[in-house]
């Protein structure tokens, strides 16, 4: 391949991907930049919902406590993803609890700013729409996930999911510091489960840690396995 045809399929590239933080920057969004340390709370279930945040740097994840105190991780973030978008939708109070994994940076963009700017900006609404969508169809793939497959299987495609396999416009491969004991409450199973399936994926070539845990491709064998 020439040259030219490389730069071209670059440029093709960059024309199709949306930099959500760039554009937010562009028409100038009223919004609050806040800083997280790692295990601190940006916000918990049952506070007033009156915000969307976008994760400008670091990981999130997003837990729900039951009434008998039991916990499940639902979803984990990264740069560049919304949450706390339940507040458009007519939620008075959040209905999980978001917590950084790592220090991260977020913007803070109030309701009424956040409908405003989807309501003017074409570009941001295609975007947080095609977001929202890609959300629900992973909720129905974790409940699909979570009925029908091993906790083996579980933990092979949440580990997949969480180094954005086959998603070319984000950096994959290496994983945000994520404990075994949130893999387990993400999957449905016990720490002792997820150390027994992360040593043996190891031993099998299919994960390594060399500052930060390195995920392989060849990892999806687990999920297609019957």
């Amino acid at each position: 391949m020439s040259p030219g045809n490389k730069n071209s399929k670059r440029i093709s590239k960059k024309k199709r991907g949306f930099n959500a933080q760039a554009f937010l920057d562009s028409v100038g969004v009223k919004r609050a930049i806040k800083e997280f340390k790692s295990a601190e709370i940006v916000y918990s279930q049952g506070d007033a919902a009156k915000n969307v945040i976008y994760l400008q740097e670091g990981g999130v994840k997003l837990s729900v406590v039951s009434e008998i105190g039991k916990e499940a991780v639902v979803a984990i973030l990264g740069a560049g993803d919304f949450f706390g978008e339940g507040s458009l939708a007519g939620q008075s109070v959040r209905m999980g609890t978001a917590t950084a994994i790592t220090p991260s940076t977020v913007l803070v963009i109030e309701k009424s700013e956040m409908l405003k700017v989807l309501h003017e900006q074409h570009a941001l609404s295609d975007r947080f729409i095609s977001f929202m969508l890609a959300r629900n169809i992973r909720i129905e793939e974790d409940l699909i996930d979570q009925l029908f497959n091993s906790s083996e299987k579980r933990l092979a495609r949440t580990l997949l999911l969480l180094a954005h396999y086959g998603k070319e416009d984000q950096p994959h491969g290496v994983l945000h510091k994520v404990s075994q004991e949130t893999l387990a409450e993400m999957i449905g199973s016990t720490r002792s489960r997820v150390n027994f399936f992360m040593n043996k994926f190891r031993k099998l070539g299919f994960i390594k840690y060399n500052g930060g845990l390195q995920i392989n491709t060849s990892l999806l064998s687990v999920v297609l396995h019957d």
